[in-house]
């Protein structure tokens, strides 16, 4: 991104970190709509098609853009854009700017992508990295200037065995171990009841 012009306030650059489920990316899309412009990376196409259904209930469709593998809906002049992280159009300068599930860094098929986004990817007012606690260290190593903010969980997850998808109650959290078990798991509950929520965490 391009640099700032003299005398602007330094960009803000923050790590939130914590476990699936403490809200980290609801907080980066609330940050991202208290912005004039703003672009978020997620690490499934599902999961950006559900924040861009939220942003465009917010701001209307012609101020957001959906950028993934698979799908392009770019209106003329978006303030907003959802995307996958890969397909994240860095050329575009935006204030705010955020990366979800940042441990994916580790991850051998996709984790080069994930760590240019941490090493690289910036918004000129707030740059916001979303992950698993155990990225802090590396933040603290590869961006010292990053401040830290960790997330608790409040509320509390059991394990109740094997069940049948469709013998399932109300939100319940269904654990798969790869993405293609994620994007067909969520698919059948969605077609079976209605709604399902997609969460990417380690």
């Amino acid at each position: 991104m391009s640099d700032r012009p003299t005398g602007a306030a330094p960009s803000r650059l923050v790590a939130v970190l914590g476990p699936t489920n403490t809200g980290k990316t609801h907080l980066a899309v609330e940050r991202m709509l208290g912005h004039a412009s703003g672009m978020i990376g997620l690490p499934l196409r599902l999961l950006a098609r559900e924040v861009y259904d939220r942003v465009v209930k917010a701001r209307g469709p012609r101020s957001v853009a959906l950028i993934t593998g698979e799908e392009k809906i770019v209106p003329p002049r978006p303030q907003y854009f959802v995307c996958t992280v890969e397909a994240m159009p860095l050329s575009r300068e935006v204030e705010f700017l955020a990366v979800d599930e940042i441990q994916l860094c580790a991850d051998p098929e996709r984790g080069h992508v994930f760590t240019h986004r941490l090493l690289h990817a910036r918004g000129r007012s707030e740059t916001m990295l979303l992950g698993s606690a155990t990225m802090a260290p590396l933040v603290r190593r590869l961006l010292p200037a990053a401040e830290i903010v960790s997330r608790e969980r409040f509320s509390e997850l059991t394990y109740s065995g094997p069940k049948k998808l469709t013998r399932l109650p109300r939100r319940s959290a269904v654990v798969a171990f790869s993405a293609d078990q994620v994007y067909a798991i969520a698919e059948l509950i969605r077609r079976q009841r209605g709604g399902a929520a997609v969460v990417m965490g380690s």
